[in-house]
Order: C-alpha cells, then sequence, then structure tokens
C-alpha cells in the first residue's frame, strides 16, 4: 500500500532506486516539472493529493524550503518517511523537517554512490534519527573510516569512508578496461581489497555517520584535512547566504581556503557580512575553517541531480580545463569563478 515518490531526474541514479520499489509492490509516482511551480508548495501538495507514504528529496530541497521558511497547508497526513540526498543534510534542515512538516516522520539521510545504485549509509527505521546523522550502515555493507595507514578511527575522527568486502550491487568492471587497471585504479589502488569511495566521514557514538565532503575535495590548509561540509553546515544558517562553495587554492607550499556565496536579492557582501561568516565559521568550526578570501558570485555549479561541483570551481581558479561539463546544470556559472583578480 506504499505510494514512494523521489524527485530525481532520469539521468540521475535515483529515477533507477525509484523504478526499483516496484519490486517491493509499492506504487510509483513520477513527476515532470519545476518542484516549486506553480507555488514552492507543489510537492507537498502532491504528497497531499495522492497519499504518498514515502517521499525522496534533495538536501538542497529541503534547504531551499527551510529558508523560505515555507509551511505546508496540512501536516502530510500520509508521510511516513522523508529520504534525503545529494549532500549532507544539516541539522537545521532536521529541525525544520521535525517542526514544520511532521513530527513523527521517518527522516532517513543516505549517502551512496551511482557506480553502485545503491548506499552506503542510510536510514534504519528501528533505530533513532539524531539531528544531522545517517543513522547507520546499508544492509549488506561492511562499512568503516579508515586512515591513510588504512587502519579504523575511533568514533568522532574523520577518515575516508571504505567497504572492507564486497556487496551485492559492487560494479563487476569498467567498460572498455578489459585487464581491470581503471577499475582497480579508481577505487582499491589506496586500500589493497578494500573498496575506498571518495567520502571524507566521521562514525558518531550511536553508530551513525557525519559526512565531511568529497575526500578529493578537502581543504588542507596548514595541512590539516577539512571537510567542505563543515563549513557549508555554518554559512547555510544565515538568511543572507542562499548556497555557497568553497575550495582549497594553492598559495606556494600551503592551501588558502576561498568561500564563494550566492546572496539573497538586495544583499551586498559587505565589510559586516564577511565578518559575520568568518564569526559564523570561527565559532561553530575552529579558527582553521575560517576562509582566507570570500567573494560573491550570482550562481554556484551544480550537478543536474543537484551536487555541488567544487572539483569544477577549483579547476577553473586554477586554471585547468573542467572535464565532464556536460553533467553541470547551468555550466555557465563557471564563468563566474574565471579570473578573478582577487584570487591572482
Amino acid at each position: 500500500d506504499d505510494r514512494v515518490f523521489y524527485y530525481t531526474t532520469t539521468g540521475w541514479m535515483m529515477w533507477n532506486w525509484l523504478a526499483g520499489a516496484l519490486a517491493s509492490q509499492a506504487t510509483v509516482v513520477v513527476y515532470d516539472g519545476s518542484p516549486v511551480h506553480p507555488s514552492p508548495s507543489a510537492l507537498f501538495d502532491l504528497i497531499d493529493e495522492l497519499g504518498i507514504t514515502l517521499f525522496g528529496t534533495s538536501a538542497k530541497f529541503l534547504d531551499t524550503v527551510r529558508k523560505s521558511e515555507l509551511s505546508p497547508a496540512s501536516r502530510l497526513p500520509s508521510l511516513r518517511t522523508i529520504t534525503s540526498t545529494g549532500s549532507p543534510l544539516s541539522p537545521d534542515a532536521f529541525e525544520y523537517v521535525y517542526k514544520q512538516l511532521r513530527a513523527d516522520v521517518h527522516l532517513a539521510s543516505i549517502s551512496g554512490g551511482t557506480d553502485i545504485c545503491g548506499c552506503f549509509v542510510m536510514g534504519d527505521p528501528t533505530r533513532p534519527v539524531y539531528s544531522g546523522e545517517i543513522q547507520g550502515p546499508a544492509l549488506g555493507m561492511a562499512v568503516e573510516v579508515f586512515d591513510d595507514e588504512g587502519k579504523p578511527v575511533p568514533d568522532g575522527v574523520t577518515g575516508e569512508l571504505v567497504c572492507t568486502r564486497p556487496f551485492p550491487s559492487m560494479p563487476l568492471g569498467l567498460w572498455a578496461d578489459d585487464d581491470g587497471t581503471s577499475y582497480n585504479a579508481a577505487y582499491f589502488a589506496d586500500y589493497p581489497g578494500v573498496w575506498r569511495h571518495g567520502d571524507w566521514v566521521a562514525r558518531t557514538p550511536h553508530g551513525g555517520f557525519v559526512i565531511a565532503g568529497r575526500s578529493d575535495a578537502t581543504l588542507n590548509p596548514g595541512g590539516v584535512r577539512i571537510g567542505t561540509a563543515e563549513i557549508y553546515r555554518q554559512v547555510d544558517q544565515l538568511p543572507e547566504v542562499v548556497e555557497s562553495v568553497v575550495i582549497g587554492q594553492r598559495q606556494g607550499d600551503d592551501v588558502r581556503i576561498v568561500l564563494f556565496v550566492h546572496l539573497a536579492d538586495g544583499v551586498d557582501l559587505d565589510d559586516d557580512l564577511a565578518a559575520t561568516i568568518r564569526s559564523v565559521i570561527r565559532q561553530g568550526c575552529s579558527p582553521r575553517h575560517v576562509p582566507a578570501v570570500i567573494l560573491s558570485v550570482p550562481d554556484v555549479p551544480r550537478t543536474r541531480s543537484g551536487k555541488l561541483v567544487e572539483l569544477a570551481v577549483r579547476d577553473v581558479v586554477e586554471g585547468r580545463n573542467v572535464r565532464n561539463v556536460e553533467a553541470l546544470a547551468n555550466p555557465e556559472s563557471l564563468e563566474h569563478f574565471r579570473g578573478r583578480p582577487e584570487l591572482s
């Protein structure tokens, strides 16, 4: 009797996931159009109209409706589960869901990959939900957090998300890679026999996980690795900031943190706002997290599934060619980062 709706493009792995719900004999709901047309409550109205029981969305969507202070016309009585993916879900978004959408819903932040068409860590309906955390590993996934030497790290310490044993949806190989060279280089080069997925993550005392960002996009000021999501969690609290993207820019033998902010209409990046941003980051994270440079941009690049593309921004800033531009929903936004005199 479930009705399952995931707001997704057909090019995102979540489309395959949605179609797979048919194997559970659930009813699948598909939707063609903007999630905020004819009003910001369009998807919530759809949930009410069709009696949807599982609503899948992105962290970006939940953060957008949170900042718009949207409260649905009803308390979404049919809804039992909300799943969120695409990027880490902030504690503020958790609070919004439980205060403004439905107090007894199962909010499941999930994370996996297109290449496995599944999740490494996800929701668990038998366990409590803690704000800002993914509840635990998916079934069949021997998930660990490793340091650079391939040893498990204690709870609360950030490291590489790995899977130490084969799992049901593990790819058998890559196209036109007959000897497996590219396949092994992509997943097993760092830890032989262990799948390294490329997420920078920490396990919590509850057995959950907090993802700090992609490990290939981590920042290294003064040789200390910092996850980009740690900074976003602080900046995204500010009503003046619509969204942001942060990179590490090499400066001689070190790296400096550069933060780009897309500001709300009518807001300018003056000295007071820059000081506020730095103060929020310093208090919520540490002095090492504070960006050396803060710049305003009218838009930030995202994939068609809503993921930030920090590596593309870093490539543009450092004068390299951007790969896989066709995967971007708004490739023209990269021009806002090119040739900025403040970064020369």
